[in-house]
């Protein structure tokens, strides 16, 4: 039987890799959205974690409060679990886009199994923020639609009031959810819209129904299909959705879909040295976002003349020009991301990609154990990056319990971390530095001076430069 888990999380900042989770609340629901049961688990706030000043501004979790909770270990084993109940349709408002990603690096980090949620047992994902995207372009009076400085805003935040959807604090996690529960309930009022949307996160029919939209032309690569594709990250000054052409599928990264934006002017100007500057590539999964929809008239006659112009321009300048066509693909659908040298190990989970059945079995036996014996087998995981992994995740959740010589390597880690140059911090897998306490010490004056007024955010502020420079007190020395 299936169930949704509308889950939101509150994090000490951005970096998927470096950063954590801090609370994490969740409703699970039957497929009618009658609640069985609830739940929130509060994180404690791990000693090598330098908490985002703006991210505490925004969250409101006060270094105070982020002292108490479960341990890191401890809280991600229990979300794992709840995540991976058999049947579970997990979903919230934007979290294919933040929350499963932030969540897949904790499941690494701490030597669990960072995918199978998505597929294993029955479970899979959803996310509303793109399914609402749908609703504000085709069905609008199901809801109140807010707007900020004269635009139209989808942040949760301001759907909730203009919907009176939950009460209480932005940003709490039990809040957001609770409002996140009542928007599926009012977008499944429109229950054949509801239905179709939710099918969209389904691989297999996201991929049938791909594969039925009609092929505008082909080439010596291919069928090329014509499309529209929704989601926020296109603005609202192009109505959220964009109209692309299929290009093929990515060789290096699999079960990824290459889509052309057809609306941009400059298209025409593309020449062999100029691809990547000239062209837009949209990468899709099946089952995930961005929703890709059929040309059909009811979908189309939602963009002005002049980009429906645009698209029928570079259509005939693609058909007409095949050479810089075919290099244009053969461009995305070799492109590799660069490699990251020096990589973090905390970063690696893309790089290590699937384990082993054996090592995965030992990442088990590992976790079942008790400490004494987390310690003692510790020494026995065979991949380095494993390891590692492990000795870092007995560090930093039992230090006390921990023998001298892996509280040597702690004081090395925590050494590493709180360079004197912020160019020397650990790397994660998009290239951007770990946050280093001299940087958040910088941030963390440069926001006391805009909220000079605000005593309560003074205070939240000062309470994490006394954290930081205690914590790590050679870092507070080097500004």
């Amino acid at each position: 039987m299936n169930t949704y888990l509308f889950y939101d999380i509150e994090t000490t900042g951005l970096n998927v890799a470096f950063d954590q989770v801090l609370q994490f609340a969740a409703v699970r629901t039957d497929m009618t959205f009658r609640e069985i049961n609830r739940h929130n688990i509060v994180v404690k706030l791990r000693p090598d974690v330098i908490p985002s000043p703006g991210a505490m501004l925004t969250n409101q979790i006060s270094i105070t409060d982020s002292m108490s909770g479960l341990c890191e270990f401890q809280a991600v084993s229990n979300i794992y679990e709840l995540m991976n109940t058999p049947g579970t349709i997990s979903l919230g408002y934007n979290t294919m886009g933040f929350d499963d990603e932030f969540l897949r690096f904790s499941f690494y980090r701490n030597l669990l199994p960072s995918y199978t949620h998505q597929y294993r047992h029955g479970c899979r994902r959803m996310d509303l923020l793109p399914i609402t995207v749908l609703y504000y372009i085709y069905k609008p009076d199901v809801l109140n639609w807010p707007t900020c400085a004269g635009k139209i805003s989808l942040k949760l935040e301001h759907l909730n009031h203009a919907n009176n959807l939950a009460q209480g604090q932005a940003h709490d996690a039990q809040v957001d959810v609770k409002a996140v529960v009542e928007l599926a309930k009012l977008l499944s009022k429109k229950k054949k819209m509801w239905n179709y949307l939710s099918a969209c996160f389904h691989k297999a029919t996201d991929s049938e129904r791909i594969k039925k939209i009609p092929v505008a032309f082909s080439s010596a690569a291919g069928n090329h299909r014509k499309a529209l594709m929704t989601g926020t990250r296109f603005g609202s000054e192009f109505g959220f959705q964009v109209p692309v052409l299929g290009i093929g599928e990515s060789i290096p990264y699999s079960n990824q879909t290459l889509w052309l934006r057809l609306d941009i002017p400059e298209l025409s100007d593309t020449i062999d040295e100029n691809i990547v500057h000239k062209t837009q590539i949209i990468r899709k999964k099946t089952g995930e976002p961005e929703i890709v929809l059929p040309p059909h008239e009811r979908y189309w006659k939602k963009l002005s003349l002049r980009r429906c112009s645009i698209v029928e321009e570079n259509i005939e300048w693609l058909q007409a020009n095949t050479s810089i066509f075919q290099k244009i693909i053969e461009y995305y659908v070799n492109f590799r991301y660069p490699v990251i040298p020096d990589l973090d190990v905390d970063a690696a989970l893309y790089d290590i990609g699937f384990l082993s059945h054996g090592e995965q079995a030992f990442c088990d036996k590992f976790h079942n154990a008790l400490i004494d014996e987390k310690i003692e087998i510790v020494n026995q995981f065979k991949r380095p990056e494993l390891l590692e992994l492990a000795v870092r995740t007995l560090c930093r959740n039992y230090l006390k319990k921990m023998p001298e010589i892996l509280l040597e390597y702690y004081k090395r880690y925590m050494k590493r971390i709180n360079p004197l140059n912020g160019e020397k911090a650990p790397v994660d897998y998009r290239g951007d530095f770990r946050t280093t306490p001299a940087g958040a010490l910088k941030e963390i004056e440069k926001l006391e001076n805009e909220a000079e007024q605000n005593s309560h955010k003074l205070k939240l502020l000062n309470d994490l430069a006394d954290y930081i420079k205690l914590t790590f007190p050679a870092g507070s020395n080097r500004l």
